[in-house]
């Protein structure tokens, strides 16, 4: 199997960390070399066969062979995208080979017509079968499993899909879900024939029954230490057994316990052997009962296709009364006592001949992760069939869409109708949506959206502030190298537009939020039909699931994180909205962790970041603002919040204590830096703790999660030690316009002259244990220190014109110097508290902040948002046949659930949910508009607000209050924001709270106050 082929230490070439840097955090890279060393060849290149292959080829493996001997007809144009009008009559695997080629060139990918013989079979790693025959199926089944050959089939009929996997009678996956191993710290291990290890109760172990284990650091009970992985039980939250420790020594303290990834032995059935007896994955629960009625179906067709050369005509009664005819007489040969769904199969039949993208893009995602999984061994495959079918996108009264208006046109958009109808063409031609992102979902949207020809009558609006960058062009596969620092948006319109000519597009550079409502206005968001949100943030999501609620205009939501992929619709008047449920937030480190407690490594590089920060950032700003304004002392001593003696204190040491005056003094700065950080500090933290300290209580104060830590030694010999300060030198050499210096010879050569002042640890120094000292240590201010600082300072003058260029953090950038400082730093702060370190690859995920990303999964959540936009233009008026959905792809998972209703509320016998507001036309003065409440609505309002300015409240002053009563609603929203309002603004939006006629408070919708 081509898993078991190659080992994490292939003798392939360096992969390409800057263009598969987001692929490498989901796959790692042992899994990414054995894709490197696999051969893959993908038959049939229709609109189905054209998705795996591109998200194959962005994968990495090895070569891609693309097969067909069918020719380009007008059809093949509703989904494959690489396909145009001038290739109607060639090859489609040599009519699209040059564009698939080009999305990878590490990747070689070409075209073969011929027939696929034994021979040629067998040089691949993973065949792909589309669009073919049962008798091809069954051949090249048997060829591929007797020669130990991974097998996928995958079909695509209208609204119904199916895929076959048989990866052989011996196939290993190395990493079942593709999770990172969790660990926790070890409070107490009992010595007892069914031993049981507690975890200390800050955080959860996060393991389940049947995970193994391993040990390090125990102390006391040290043969568990590196010893073979444990299979455990789970007997809590904080704890679990490990078996027989009875004969172990005495366990005494500290320890850490690893989940061990253990690989699982699957073994295939044959296509033929598993076509009499499949195993299906459960894609919808709901519909549970139709896996099999599709197994039979797909079986059917097959016949039907033998018997009459063709598929059944689109909504043609006969042909779908043929295709039930043949469907019973399988069932009856059968083994089983299947009960047939003829209503189920009559749809299938009607339909089978249409050609969906969004069904294509969504399956095609499936299978390309298949392949790889096929390729590598990582996560768990499909075991081995799959039916997935999105048939809530028909009108629940099929009479709607007739034979006449599903026959074909002769239009590119025929696959579309033969499930649709002509008439339904129309409704998604004229729709007009904005897309919001032109990144990784944007990019797969825009070309569905091509596909299905959105906007071809009406337009689709595209917006992006974006550029380009290398790392994108792995899973944005609208952009090539050439397109690198060119607009997102502009450059994602102009290769729609070459997929589909007829697409009104229109591309637009902006950041979505308050500053582009002169854009984003009234006029543009009612001339919409719907979103379509492809955004990385979570904030930007939420302003826009505001703004449609705001306008009353449907949402589709989706977003990835590796294999993990969501989808979410958000109907007007029915759903609730994206913002009606939200994540917790993530758990942050406290600050006392951070600054002199870490124990993992996710802590010391937290503590690197904020190291960058604060000298090459912020320092740096500070200092410049010192310097561009004569007011910046007193007005940091006015701020809320801020520590001004911190403030002055780095403004002085950028202008007076640690300025360079060149490079070797930016080098002397640097070993300085080391010393005082990975020596001095840790020897003060031992002087006030030392190893030995016990607590209040008598327990030894460095146990648990504090480790002790122990002072470094700098010698510049050690390659860690030297890149600290080559990087810390290079960027403070940055900050102050000094020219770079890369030679490390030249760099150790100046340390070795730099004259390190003798440390002595300091009495009456405090170090905080919790926040809460920390937060109380920091609340006085001495303000004798803060005079003295003033004075110290230089003027601007004095200083001749210096100006200092803060830094801002760009991990891509691997000539720079900061990813170099983060990874030193952090790698020196886990040596001296004995963590284990972590590569560049790794702190560059956690220090960056990177989500990590795989096309598969985009491809996926793209295809699902487009399947539930058709239910969108029908104009349905009921959440049935919506669906949320949430995949993961490594597992594999497919979960799908109705949206939920939108919450309905109350007042004084009015019901009322999130799209209900109060209208209010016309101008009227702040005292009309409360009489206008109190008789209109029974409602008493006590406090009136506008964001988060007050404009009226019960408790206000009555002189203020009375003297707004007779302005109108626009003029106090001026005189209390002390801004202006906008040309475009054509509404002001108002919330309130009131008391009904009983005088309970209750609560109430949103004013929108119209001003014309």
């Amino acid at each position: 199997m081509a898993n078991n082929e190659a080992s994490g230490s292939s003798n392939t070439a360096d992969i390409d960390e800057g263009l598969y840097s987001r692929q490498l955090y989901v796959l790692g890279h042992d899994a990414m070399r054995r894709m490197a060393n696999s051969d893959v060849l993908i038959s049939g290149l229709s609109g189905l066969g054209v998705e795996i292959a591109k998200n194959v080829i962005l994968g990495g493996v090895k070569s891609v062979t693309l097969h067909d001997e069918a020719v380009c007809t007008i059809q093949d144009l509703s989904s494959q995208f690489y396909l145009t009008e001038a290739d109607i009559g060639k090859n489609r695997a040599e009519a699209c080979c040059k564009q698939l080629s080009e999305l990878n060139t590490y990747v070689p990918t070409k075209a073969y017509v011929g027939s696929l013989n034994e021979d040629f079979v067998k040089k691949f790693s993973v065949v792909v079968l589309t669009v073919s025959t049962r008798a091809e199926q069954l051949r090249i089944g048997e060829l591929t499993h007797e020669n130990n050959i991974a097998l996928i089939v995958a079909d695509t009929k209208g609204l119904f899909s199916q895929i076959f996997c048989d990866f052989g009678s011996s196939f290993t996956v190395v990493d079942v879900n593709g999770e990172s191993p969790v660990s926790a710290m070890i409070a107490d291990i009992s010595s007892d024939v069914e031993s049981i290890v507690t975890c200390i109760d800050d955080t959860r172990h996060g393991m389940e029954d049947g995970d193994y284990v391993t040990f390090s650091e125990v102390q006391g009970m040290t043969e568990l230490n590196n010893c073979e992985p444990i299979k455990i039980k789970v007997l809590g939250p904080y704890t679990f057994s490990i078996g027989d420790t009875s004969k172990f020594s005495k366990y005494v303290r500290g320890g850490i316990v690893t989940q061990v990834k253990m690989p699982k032995q699957l073994q295939f059935k044959s296509f033929k052997d598993s076509l009499q007896n499949p195993e299906f994955v459960i894609v919808d629960y709901t519909k549970m009962d139709q896996m099999v009625q599709l197994h039979l179906a797909f079986t059917a067709l097959h016949q039907f296709v033998e018997k009459n050369g063709r598929l059944p005509k689109p909504w043609n009664d006969e042909d779908a009364a043929e295709f039930v005819i043949l469907a019973k007489a399988l069932a009856s040969n059968g083994d089983s006592n299947t009960e047939i769904d003829c209503d189920l199969l009559e749809t299938f039949a009607k339909i089978s001949s249409g050609d969906l993208n969004p069904m294509n893009a969504t399956v095609g995602g499936i299978v390309a992760q298949e392949v790889m999984k096929a390729c590598s061994g990582k996560f768990h495959p499909i075991y081995q069939w799959m039916y997935f079918d999105a048939i809530e996108c028909l009108p629940k009264d099929k009479t709607e869409i007739t034979e006449q208006l599903s026959a074909p046109k002769g239009t590119r958009y025929d696959g579309q109708i033969a499930v649709f109808g002509s008439e339904f063409q129309k409704k998604l031609a004229q729709l007009k949506y904005f897309v919001v992102g032109a990144g990784a979902i944007g990019c797969e949207l825009l070309k569905n959206f091509a596909m299905m020809g959105i906007g071809t009558e009406g337009q689709v609006t595209v917006t992006d502030m974006d550029l380009i960058e290398k790392s994108n062009l792995n899973r944005q596969f609208l952009f090539r190298p050439h397109n690198v620092q060119q607009s997102k948006s502009a450059t994602a319109a102009k290769v729609i537009k070459k997929m589909n000519p007829d697409i009104n597009i229109v591309a637009h550079e902006n950041r979505v939020g308050p500053e582009t409502e002169n854009v984003y206005n009234d006029d543009f968001f009612e001339n919409l039909d719907g979103v379509a949100n492809a955004l990385d943030n979570v904030d930007a999501r939420i302003y826009m699931d505001r703004r449609c609620v705001y306008y009353r205009k449907p949402l589709l939501e989706s977003g990835t994180l590796g294999t993990k992929g969501n989808t979410q619709v958000v109907v007007p008047f029915l759903s609730e909205s994206y913002s009606s449920s939200q994540d917790p937030p993530e758990k942050s480190i406290p600050i006392c962790t951070l600054k002199n407690f870490p124990n993992a490594i996710e802590h010391t590089l937290q503590w690197a970041r904020d190291m960058f920060e604060g000298l090459f950032k912020q320092n740096a700003e500070n200092a410049s603002q010192y310097l561009t304004d004569p007011d910046f002392i007193d007005r940091t001593l006015k701020l809320p919040g801020v520590q001004p003696l911190e403030v002055l204190e780095s403004v002085k040491s950028a202008l007076i204590d640690e300025r360079p005056k060149d490079f070797d003094d930016c080098v002397a700065w640097a070993r300085n830096h080391w010393q005082e950080q990975y020596s001095n500090q840790i020897r003060q933290l031992l002087f006030n703790f030392p190893p030995d300290q016990l607590t209040s209580t008598g327990q030894l104060f460095w146990s648990g999660p504090k480790r002790c830590p122990e002072p470094l030694t700098f010698d510049v010999n050690n390659p860690l030690h030297l890149d600290y300060v080559v990087a810390a030198a290079n960027l403070k050499a940055a900050v102050y316009g000094i020219p770079s210096n890369r030679n490390r010879d030249y760099v150790a050569r100046v340390v070795e002259k730099v004259k390190v002042p003798e440390f002595v640890p300091k009495s009456g120094v405090k170090i905080a244990e919790t926040d809460s000292q920390l937060a109380m240590n920091g609340s006085n201010v001495d303000l004798d220190r803060v005079t003295q600082i003033k004075e110290e300072l230089p003027s601007s003058e004095e200083l001749g014109g210096l100006r200092l260029t803060p830094l801002e953090f760009e991990k891509d950038d691997d000539t720079n110097f900061h990813m170099d400082f983060i990874v030193a730093a952090s790698n020196l702060r886990a040596a001296n508290y004995k963590i284990p370190s972590a590569d560049r690859h790794k702190s560059k995920l956690i220090a960056g902040k990177i989500i990590p990303a795989i096309a598969t999964t985009t491809s996926v959540v793209a295809g699902l948002v487009c399947l539930e936009l058709y239910k969108l233009a029908r104009g349905i008026e009921s959440l049935e046949p919506f669906k949320n959905g949430f995949v993961n792809l490594a597992l594999p998972f497919f979960g799908f659930s109705e949206p939920i209703a939108a919450p309905k509320m109350e007042y004084s016998g009015n019901e009322w949910t999130l799209w209900d507001r109060f209208e209010v036309q016309g101008e009227m003065t702040l005292r009309e508009f409360l009489e206008y409440f109190k008789e209109k609505h029974g409602l008493e309002i006590t406090m009136l607000s506008q964001g988060v300015c007050m404009l009226y409240s019960f408790f206000m002053a009555k002189a203020k209050a009375q003297e707004r009563f007779g302005l109108t609603m626009s003029e106090v929203v001026r005189r209390v924001s002390k801004k202006k309002l906008e040309p475009h603004v054509k509404a002001l939006v108002f919330e309130l709270c009131c008391n009904d006629a009983n005088g309970e408070d209750v609560e109430v919708p949103y004013v929108k106050y119209n001003l014309c």
